[in-house]
């Protein structure tokens, strides 16, 4: 059971009820991640403001592969749900590529490369090794791309980390725990 309170739609303030409206329109429903943070349409604001900034970074499956790594790497049951439920029925990723993302790897090279590191950022808390860098750099990535891949970490990182605390109601269905031990 989630531990911080839900408003009641009729109390959520304007400018909140119409991002958790664009929500809607978006994905179809509007998850219970974001219906906790009408609580504080600060904080609703700031991380729908960074997931629409940070949507233009990065193709689609690569920010989905980051986002299963860092979850899967934070054990964020919720945000494992949800962003399986995304890459699935939006980012057209498949099982096997989902389960690949979920141990910061993936089908394609250069996106394993991204969630790799990303993994690593995570699990090094950004102490990234030299090598850990020339592997992405070795992928194709450039620096500026490097920035991406880290800024998107962070941003699942916050959500990871809310979702976390208030131990959020799955509104989807749950994922399946998987072996997420990667061959170095």
């Amino acid at each position: 059971m989630s531990r911080l309170n839900v408003p009641p739609l009729e109390d959520v303030p304007a400018g909140a009820q119409r991002i958790l409206d664009n929500v809607d329109a978006q994905l179809g429903f509007v998850p219970n991640m974001f219906k906790t943070l009408a609580s504080n349409p600060t904080v609703l604001e700031v991380v729908t403001t960074l997931q629409g900034t940070l949507s233009r970074v990065l193709d689609a499956k690569t920010r989905h592969s980051i986002a299963l790594a860092v979850s899967q790497a934070n054990s964020c049951n919720y945000c494992l749900a949800i962003h399986t439920y995304v890459a699935t029925e939006f980012g057209g990723m498949s099982g096997g590529d989902i389960e690949l993302g979920r141990s910061g790897s993936a089908l394609d090279p250069k996106r394993a490369a991204a969630a790799r590191f990303a993994q690593r950022v995570v699990d090094s808390r950004g102490q990234v090794s030299d090598t850990d860098l020339a592997g992405v750099r070795d992928a194709g990535y450039t620096d500026p791309q490097i920035l991406a891949i880290v800024a998107v970490a962070v941003q699942f990182l916050l959500t990871n980390f809310i979702n976390n605390v208030n131990q959020t109601d799955l509104d989807i269905p749950a994922v399946d725990s998987v072996d997420t031990t990667v061959a170095q």
